[in-house]
């Protein structure tokens, strides 16, 4: 019963999700169609997050060097285009969605790869520190790029673009963050579903036991380590895009902490709760930053009442469950 009722909260909150921006759009409110593709953008990289947090138990504190790099591949390609110059030399920049998507991916995982062959060799506090320390020297690298902003960022001129879709038009662009949040969700869901699943939480729960069994933890937590930073990845390319600029910002530890902040809002492993935590998160900026400038301090208050007395997060609190895996 708790789990059919865990079912028809998602159902209800996947919808909730589409259908505020269609009534918006549909009403001429395009404000808060923007605020429902960040509020889809930031869910992404969180679920990328969960799969390493949520299932694996690796609280990483470097998502954000993924999440820019997403970005920064969005920028620099468009800025290529732009210009004609080729990148590296040879390469054509692009503005094409699909093909920014493509190459954020790989290079995101191909970084996540690399920090989590080194990083996942420690635990505890000790990986939560390498992955900061990982993400900090890529923030400061980006800090200290003029070719590409430094400090300043690097603006995209017009947005990038999706074949038989105005992209310029939020509704679009929203149905677009959209269906890419969907598909990081059914991820989700495949992976919790799968042996490979039940393999990552299980050296989360005894990695001692889970090796006697003959399955390495190290493979298995780099694999979702990397996936996890992929699509994160894709996420920092949408959100370039949604700002139409990018900036050393996205790399910072800040925006790690907050990815951290909407699982914990939204439920640790929960299927959507990055998509109530990111809703939560971007409604309470956007309403009480109107009002005062210490708004955090109001998001403060309610993390601590959900870690107090909702210990499943809100997901949890409204199918009336806790987590026992």
């Amino acid at each position: 019963m708790a789990m059919r009722r865990e079912h028809l909260v998602n159902a209800a909150i996947a919808l909730l999700l589409l259908a505020v921006p269609l009534w918006a759009s549909w009403a001429g409110q395009n404000f808060y169609v923007t605020l429902a593709t960040r509020i889809a953008i930031l869910a992404l990289a969180a679920v990328g997050l969960n799969i390493a947090l949520g299932l694996g138990g690796l609280v990483s504190f470097g998502h954000a060097a993924f999440f820019g790099i997403g970005g920064y591949v969005a920028g620099i390609l468009a800025s290529h285009a732009v210009s004609g110059a080729p990148l590296l030399g040879f390469l054509p920049g692009t503005k094409l969605m699909p093909v920014i998507w493509i190459v954020a991916i790989l290079a995101s995982g191909f970084v996540a790869a690399a920090i989590g062959a080194i990083s996942l060799r420690t635990g505890g506090v000790y990986f939560i520190m390498i992955t900061l320390a990982f993400a900090q020297m890529i923030f400061y690298f980006a800090l200290s790029w003029p070719a590409y902003g430094g400090e300043d960022g690097l603006s995209i001129m017009l947005r990038n673009a999706f074949p038989g879709v105005n992209t310029l038009r939020p509704l679009p662009f929203f149905l677009i963050c959209y269906t890419l949040l969907s598909l990081g969700l059914l991820l989700f869901a495949l992976i919790r579903g799968s042996r490979f699943g039940a393999a990552l939480q299980a050296a989360r729960q005894n990695e001692v036991r889970t090796a006697s069994v003959g399955i390495a933890p190290f493979r298995i937590r780099l694999v979702a380590f990397t996936i996890s930073g992929m699509v994160t990845g894709v996420a920092g390319a949408l959100f370039a895009d949604l700002n139409r600029f990018v900036s050393p910002s996205m790399l910072s530890w800040h925006m790690s902490g907050e990815l951290i902040v909407l699982i914990v809002l939204g439920g640790v492993g929960r299927l959507y709760g990055p998509v109530v935590g990111a809703a939560l998160y971007v409604v309470l900026e956007y309403w009480l930053g109107g009002i005062t400038e210490r708004w955090q301090f109001f998001l403060g208050l309610v993390l601590l009442g959900v870690v107090l007395f909702a210990r499943g997060g809100i997901v949890g609190l409204l199918a009336g469950r806790a987590r026992h895996d």
